[in-house]
């Protein structure tokens, strides 16, 4: 019995107290609600009604029966509404991933922004490399995240690509450091500090052969994220890494007398990003994260891209070149 569907229509009928008018509000006929009571009053073992042939009228069990149906009524319309609203991505919970290189306060402003679009939905926010992203797409345990390009984007739809040109840090006393912008072939003596190639292989070799292309090929590759261990090893192990110029100040260069940032002339280097989610997952929820990642990347990050201000527009992969 669907007993949600009997109660509305022992309501309707207590209410109206007459079976054609309840069937008219409820959309049946009349006899389908006559079972239907019956069945309800069997289900129960209380009679609801007394009926004659000129009206119809509630017994005292009814009665007793009738706030707690009209309860229970209308918590099964709130929990369709909120099931409704979790479908569409109106609540619910998102499970979201930026990668390691993004700065502190790019995350706070992303998590401001998405709180004010969405305060139903409660965001779960991890630190994750492109790959561990691609992983959990995969395996259905992420809902939208923001990766790395060069990366396989099969399944996934994108928002726009966002791109922040890379300067390089390197030790203050190091000759290059006197150029207003350095040429990758004046870092030919330092070794190159590189994420580890596991989080984002395809970038990992793109920066590489740039710096190839372009004359530079480090006499040795090591590896490192944390910016405490990356000034270590600039300052002690003539090495050099590769930050975007609003991430300085969380390497601390500005702070540090021993290390300074400079761009890199003709801006050969640049991280490209975008928002990314299964294809057919791309409801409010989702769009609003991509929002909000897009608008804090701008704010923040120094990124460019041809949608600063205005909607993100969610794409499939395919549609974007590269």
């Amino acid at each position: 019995m669907d007993l949600i569907l009997h109660l509305r229509c022992f309501v309707a009928v207590a209410e109206e107290s007459h079976f054609g008018r309840a069937a008219a509000r409820l959309g049946t006929a009349q006899p389908p609600l006559s079972q239907r009571i019956q069945r309800l009053e069997r289900e129960l073992g209380v009679r609801l009604f007394e009926r004659n042939s000129r009206q119809v009228t509630i017994t005292k069990g009814g009665m007793l029966l009738l706030d707690e149906a009209r309860e229970l009524l209308a918590r099964s319309e709130a929990l369709m509404a909120t099931s409704r609203r979790i479908r569409d991505g109106d609540a619910g919970l998102l499970r979201a991933a930026l990668p390691p290189d993004i700065a502190g306060e790019t995350v706070a402003e992303i998590l401001a922004d998405f709180q004010r679009r969405h305060a139903d939905v409660e965001l779960e926010l991890h630190e994750l490399s492109t790959s561990e992203q691609l992983a959990r797409f995969a395996s259905h345990d992420l809902d939208v995240g923001l990766i790395h390009h060069p990366c396989d984007v099969t399944g996934l739809g994108l928002g726009p690509v966002l791109r922040r040109e890379l300067g390089v840090l390197l030790p203050r006393e190091a000759p290059a450091a006197a150029f207003a912008e350095v040429p990758l072939d004046a870092l030919g003596d330092h070794d190159l500090i590189l994420f580890p190639r596991a989080n984002a292989p395809a970038l990992h070799d793109d920066l590489l052969t740039t710096c190839a292309r372009n004359g530079y090929t480090p006499a040795a590759i090591r590896h490192g994220q944390g910016s405490s261990f990356i000034r270590g090893l600039i300052r002690s192990a003539n090495s050099v890494a590769f930050r975007p110029r609003a991430a300085r100040s969380a390497d601390a260069a500005a702070d540090d007398p021993e290390i300074v940032w400079r761009p890199l002339a003709g801006a050969p280097l640049a991280l490209r990003h975008s928002v990314a989610w299964p294809q057919g997952r791309s409801d409010a929820a989702v769009t609003a994260f991509a929002e909000a990642t897009t608008h804090a990347m701008w704010k923040t990050a120094a990124v460019t891209t041809d949608l600063p201000s205005r909607p993100v527009h969610l794409r499939p992969a395919a549609e974007y070149y590269l």
